[in-house]
């Protein structure tokens, strides 16, 4: 057990509502942010829904990405941070700028205030498509050699990613004065879900079992979110993970066909309304043309995105579920909160 403090940011997100369930078992003082204290109450909700009243072992501090105040308050006295605060599609972004600059920019605050506040190692909550989106076919699994190649086709929140990780190793290489950096790139997150406030990983598994008409021919690797976490706390004190990515990635990619069979395997009654049909790449394209939410998944038709995650498992001894744990895992959750109406 360690009473060490450690800032989580962005306390209203999937992953790090899990980094904070994980920390707080581990015995650690955890203090988080919020873009606004309003969502305190909901933040609080969600980790009693995971199993924890933290007390006065969690605190909050209002501090935004987008601009300089409370970063500094954030990180003062903690000897971590995980940094996992981070725009997320909302719509609202309009041109790939709005995408770029608050997550290279935040990154950039949230090193400086911890730098400055004498932390000894930020864990930096990137993503798969900082590594595997852009890139021609391949044969073989990416791995944390790869970045992303933004020459290719790459959705502006991918290319946030990239550039934001790119910019926090920089900042660490040459103005860090010492202050370590880990980063953690997940594939898609799925696993129990705590609210209503969802990720968009998650949604997937939602819509499937809402009954979309079909599946498009996408493929991803998966891993569940309390593996998630437990990697973010293995890279946070680990000595071997300094200076290091992990890719978050569970067993070999699947189809979402696959997951769709899956759920209807598993489920029964609660997948009703799965469909596992297939449905053509060229009816997603048409559809694009009118649904920006699908212009995003056109790129990536019929493409293999497997992923290793032998690094982590080497290096660190993580040990994650199996895919189709956290597969159920997030189905059964979202029937439990009653988020999905999944019969008929």
């Amino acid at each position: 057990m360690s009473d060490e403090l450690v800032l989580v940011t962005g306390g209203s997100g999937f992953i790090a509502q899990h980094c904070i369930l994980a920390l707080l078992e581990a015995g650690y003082r955890v203090r988080t942010t919020l873009r606004s204290l309003s969502r305190r109450e909901e933040v609080l909700t969600n980790l009693k829904t995971g199993g924890a009243e933290p007390g006065h072992r969690l605190s909050f501090v209002a501090a935004d990405l987008t601009a300089d105040d409370g970063w500094a308050d954030a990180a003062a006295g903690c000897t971590y941070v995980i940094h996992g605060a981070s725009p997320t599609p909302s719509g609202a972004q309009v041109r790939e700028e709005d995408w770029v600059r608050p997550a290279v920019d935040g990154n950039l605050r949230v090193l400086r205030a911890a730098r400055g506040a004498g932390v000894r190692r930020v864990v930096l909550t990137s993503a798969f498509g900082a590594i595997g989106v852009g890139h021609k076919p391949r044969n073989r699994p990416f791995d944390e050699t790869d970045w992303s190649d933004l020459t290719g086709d790459v959705a502006a929140y991918q290319r946030s990613k990239t550039l934001a990780e790119r910019a926090s190793w920089n900042f660490v290489a040459g103005e860090g004065r010492g202050l370590e950096l880990a980063a953690v790139n997940p594939t898609t997150v799925l696993g129990p879900a705590l609210g209503p406030d969802y990720s968009h990983s998650i949604r997937l598994i939602k819509n499937v079992l809402d009954g979309q008409p079909g599946c498009p021919k996408i493929n991803t690797c998966v891993v569940d979110v309390r593996d998630v976490a437990d990697l973010h706390l293995r890279a946070m004190t680990d000595p071997a993970a300094r200076g290091e990515r992990f890719l978050a990635a569970t067993g070999e990619s699947l189809w979402m066909v696959e997951i769709a069979r899956l759920l209807k395997q598993r489920l029964e009654k609660g997948a009703s309304k799965v469909s596992t049909r297939v449905l053509p790449n060229w009816f997603i394209r048409v559809v694009a043309l009118f649904n920006p939410a699908m212009k995003g998944i056109v790129p990536h038709l019929g493409v293999n995105m497997n992923a290793s995650g032998e690094k982590a498992r080497r290096l660190l001894g993580w040990a994650p579920r199996s895919r189709e744990e956290a597969i159920i895992a997030t189905a059964e959750s979202l029937i439990r909160l009653g988020l999905v109406n999944a019969t008929e």
